[in-house]
C-alpha cells in the first residue's frame, strides 16, 4: 500500500487547517515538548559534567556517548517503526528518555556522579532518540491533511523550542539546581509520551512481513536508492554537512563572540531563530510547483551564515544575515519534509526517512572535529569563507540534478486522516 493508495485528490487551498485536527494538536504538543527537552539537554548536561569536575573533555565524551547510538541505530529505528508503528516506538522512546533523565537527576543529588554513569545514561537516551526520530516523518501525513502547513507549524515550533530551551535550562541551573533541570526535562519527555499515546488508533500502515531485520533494511535501501531526487539531495547534503554545517557552528560562534561579545552573539543567534520562524510562516503560505527548486534557492541565503563572521561584518548586518539564513534554512526544511512525506509509500516511509537522517547527520561531527585543526592551520576566517563558497556550490550542484529540479508538488496531498476537531 502506498501513500497514493491512501490519499484523495484535493486542492491545497481547500484543505482544512491542521489545527482543526485533534490528532495534529496532540502530535504538535508532543513534538514541541520533546523539542523543548532536547533544547534544554545540552545546557544541563554541560553544567552537570563541568560541575562534577570532568572538564571540557568530559563534556565531549558525554556528547559523544549520546550521539554515537543515534548514528549507529537510527536505521534500525526506521525498520522497527515500520514494523511496530511509529507511535509505539515514539512513546516507548519517550518513556526510556524520561527514565534516563530521572536516573541522572537522582545520581546528581545522591552521589558523586561518575563520568561513566553519565555516559551510560546519555547512551541510553541516544539509543531511544534513534528509535524516536524515524517515525516523525510517517506521523505527519497521518495527523494532518495539509502536510505542508503541518510541517511549517512544526518547523516554527522547533525554532521557538531551540530559542527558549537553553534559556529555561540556564534559569533552572542558576536559580534551582542542575538536578532539577533534568527533572524538568524528564517531565517534558513524559508530556510528549502522553500526547502521542492517544494516537494509537491511527490507521497506520504496518509492515507485517516475516522478513528478518537485515531484509527490512535492504528493502528500505532499495526504496531510498530507487529515487534519484532523494539520494541526490542526501549525497549533496552530506558534503554540505561536512564543509558547511560542521565548521559553521563552532568557528562561527568563536568569531562572533570575539567580534561582538557574548551578548552580541546571543542576539545574533536570536535573529537566526527569528528568521527560522519567518521561514516557517512562508512555508505555510507559499506552495511552489517545484518545491525542491524553491527550497534550494532559499538555501542560497544560508551561505551568509559563515560569510558574515569570516568577513567581520558589523553587528547590524550580521544580525540581518542571520535572519535571512534562518529563513532560508526553515523554508528548505518545510519543502524537503513535505516532498519526502508526499512521495514515499507510508509502509516504508520510516525506513526511508532513517536513511535521510543517517546521511544528513553522520558527517557533521567529522566536520566539527576537522574545523579546529583547519582553523589553526589557515585561520578560522578562511575556513568559514571556504564554507560559504561550498554552500553555494553544493546548492548549485543540487539544482543541476534533473530529478531534483523536475520533482513537482505531489498531486494528491490529502491523506484523509484529518478530523473536525473531535477525532475519530
Amino acid at each position: 500500500m502506498t501513500i497514493d493508495d491512501a490519499t484523495v485528490q484535493r486542492k491545497p487551498d481547500s484543505l482544512p487547517s491542521p489545527w482543526r485536527s485533534s490528532r495534529f494538536r496532540l502530535f504538535f504538543m508532543a513534538r514541541s515538548t520533546s523539542l523543548l527537552a532536547d533544547g534544554m539537554l545540552m545546557v544541563s548536561l554541560t553544567t552537570a559534567v563541568l560541575g562534577a569536575g570532568y572538564g571540557a573533555g568530559g563534556v565531549g565524551y558525554a556528547l559523544a556517548a549520546w550521539m554515537a547510538p543515534i548514528a549507529l541505530l537510527v536505521l534500525f529505528g526506521g525498520v522497527l517503526a515500520d514494523r511496530f508503528t511509529p507511535q509505539v516506538m515514539m512513546v516507548g522512546a519517550d518513556v526510556v528518555r524520561m527514565g534516563a533523565m530521572l536516573a541522572l537527576a537522582a545520581l546528581l543529588v545522591a552521589t558523586d556522579v561518575r563520568l561513566w554513569q553519565i555516559m551510560v545514561l546519555m547512551a541510553l537516551s541516544g539509543a531511544a532518540t534513534a528509535m524516536f526520530q524515524p517515525g516523525l516523518a510517517s506521523m505527519v501525513p497521518q495527523v494532518a491533511e495539509d502536510i505542508q502547513r503541518a510541517n511549517a507549524l512544526l518547523r516554527i515550533s522547533e525554532a521557538i523550542s531551540t530559542l527558549i530551551g537553553p534559556g529555561v535550562a540556564g534559569l533552572l541551573v542558576a536559580y534551582w539546581q542542575v538536578s532539577g533541570s533534568f527533572v524538568v526535562i524528564a517531565a517534558a519527555y513524559a508530556l510528549s509520551a502522553l500526547g502521542l499515546a492517544p494516537l494509537r488508533k491511527l490507521s497506520t500502515v504496518r509492515d507485517d512481513s516475516d522478513d528478518p531485520m537485515f531484509r527490512r533494511l535492504v528493502t528500505g535501501w532499495h526504496e531510498f536508492r530507487s529515487r534519484s531526487w532523494l539520494w541526490g539531495v542526501i549525497a549533496v547534503w552530506a558534503v554540505y554537512g561536512l564543509f558547511v554545517f560542521g565548521p559553521a557552528l563552532p568557528l562561527g560562534a568563536a568569531l562572533l563572540i570575539e567580534q561582538h561579545g557574548a551578548s552580541g552573539y546571543g542576539w545574533i543567534a536570536s535573529a537566526d531563530g527569528a528568521g527560522t520562524i519567518i521561514g516557517g510562516l512562508l512555508g505555510m503560505r507559499v506552495r511552489p510547483r517545484r518545491p525542491l527548486v524553491a527550497g534550494a534557492c532559499a538555501m542560497f541565503f544560508f551561505a551568509l551564515n559563515p560569510l558574515a563572521p569570516a568577513l567581520g561584518w558589523s553587528f547590524t548586518v550580521t544580525a540581518l544575515t542571520g535572519v535571512l539564513a534562518g529563513c532560508g534554512f526553515a523554508f528548505w526544511g518545510v519543502m524537503w519534509a513535505t516532498s519526502v512525506q508526499s512521495h514515499i509509500p507510508l509502509a516504508v516511509l520510516s525506513r526511508v526517512y532513517a536513511y535521510d537522517v543517517a546521511g544528513s547527520i553522520m558527517v557533521i561531527p567529522l566536520g566539527r572535529a576537522l574545523a579546529g585543526p583547519a582553523a589553526e592551520s589557515v585561520g578560522a576566517d578562511r575556513v568559514l569563507l571556504f564554507s560559504s563558497v561550498m554552500g553555494i556550490v553544493c546548492i548549485a550542484v543540487m539544482l543541476c540534478v534533473p530529478a531534483i529540479r523536475g520533482l513537482r508538488q505531489a498531486p494528491k496531498v490529502s491523506t484523509g486522516t484529518g478530523d473536525d476537531g473531535g477525532g475519530r
